[in-house]
């Protein structure tokens, strides 16, 4: 039985590696501010570390112990954010993580990325691990910001530190309060068939197989290695499609052509300087037409194989924003 601390443990993710732990039999210590909502650990089995992953000393005294830390904690929403705050906790936040876990003799540390630092592929197809980071760093920020957490992590590695980088790519699933990928859901329950369908699409997985390949990546990945976390890779047709089957409502059909997207985004831009609140920023916009598909076969052989479908995995999320009034 290990004992582990989960930064983000109150966040989406953290919240199901923490459940994944208990599953599994191991304890779980959760790295949270005095201030922090614990809704998303009701029920759930931990010890709490009061502190910040900016914090030094609350880092080493929440290391102290453990054998595996799962350092997920992150600002996720980058439409949302303020971009200064977003880089130091992605990049300053890993390096003092990666500080307190070998300061304190952690056997492991696994840290989450996210496939926003893997490059898109050209051609459309799937990207490996291996595919550089080949997007404006300007314009894409948040992927960017974890490019920079990444070399952290890549420096500890060469110093001697266990490190396994994880790179889910979108995370769907029960319990995202923030809506940070669940927004698909709202959207579609509430446009129906006027959600413009754009060219491209996305890579998705639920996210107790994320929590899942976590604890997989503790126990058996390899040290230094990025593993992308992926189930299936579907054009925004196809996703959207699926979406309006499950809440009910008819699939999506206006296509909006890739050609006019760079001035979609434009306006987009345009009425975030005007503080009205849009779903997506400018940056999402412009790569509406790309297929951002990833290939998860790496993870699949070394780590786990996903059990969840994503047909399911809506279904649940859908019920979950149900049962809390939220659609």
């Amino acid at each position: 039985m290990a004992l582990a601390l989960v930064t983000g443990g109150t966040g989406f993710v953290g919240s199901h590696i923490v459940r994944a732990l208990n599953e599994a039999g191991h304890r779980a210590r959760v790295l949270h501010r005095r201030s922090s909502k614990l809704d998303a650990l009701e029920s759930t089995d931990y010890e709490s570390a009061i502190g910040d992953i900016l914090d030094a000393d609350s880092l080493r005294a929440a290391c102290a112990g453990c054998d595996w830390v799962f350092h997920v904690a992150a600002v996720a929403d980058y439409w949302r954010a303020d971009h200064s705050r977003m880089f130091e906790a992605n990049v300053e936040g890993t390096r003092r993580v990666l500080e307190a876990a070998r300061a304190t003799g952690v056997k492991r540390v696994v840290f989450t990325s996210s496939a926003a630092a893997v490059g898109l592929r050209a051609d459309g197809t799937p990207a490996p691990e291996s595919e550089p980071f080949n997007l404006s760093p300007e314009r894409f920020p948040y992927g960017y910001s974890k490019v920079l957490a990444e070399k952290v992590a890549q420096e500890a590695v060469a110093n001697g530190q266990d490190v396994v980088t994880v790179n889910p790519v979108v995370v769907m699933g029960p319990g995202d309060l923030n809506m940070i990928s669940g927004s698909y859901i709202v959207q579609v329950k509430r446009l129906g068939a006027l959600v413009p369908v754009t060219p491209g699409g996305i890579a998705v997985i639920d996210v107790r197989d994320v929590a899942r390949m976590h604890l997989a990546a503790a126990e058996r990945g390899r040290t230094g290695e990025r593993y992308i976390l992926c189930t299936a890779n579907y054009t925004h047709r196809e996703w959207l499609g699926m979406i309006a089957d499950v809440v009910g409502v008819r699939r999506p059909f206006l296509p909006l052509p890739g050609a006019i997207l760079p001035a979609a985004a434009t306006l987009v831009e345009l009425a975030r300087k005007l503080g009205i609140e849009t779903p997506v920023d400018s940056d999402q916009t412009r790569l509406g037409a790309r297929n951002i598909y990833f290939d998860g076969a790496k993870a699949w052989a070394e780590l786990a194989q996903p059990q969840v479908a994503m047909e399911t995995s809506l279904r649940d999320t859908y019920a979950w924003y149900r049962a809390r009034g939220l659609v």
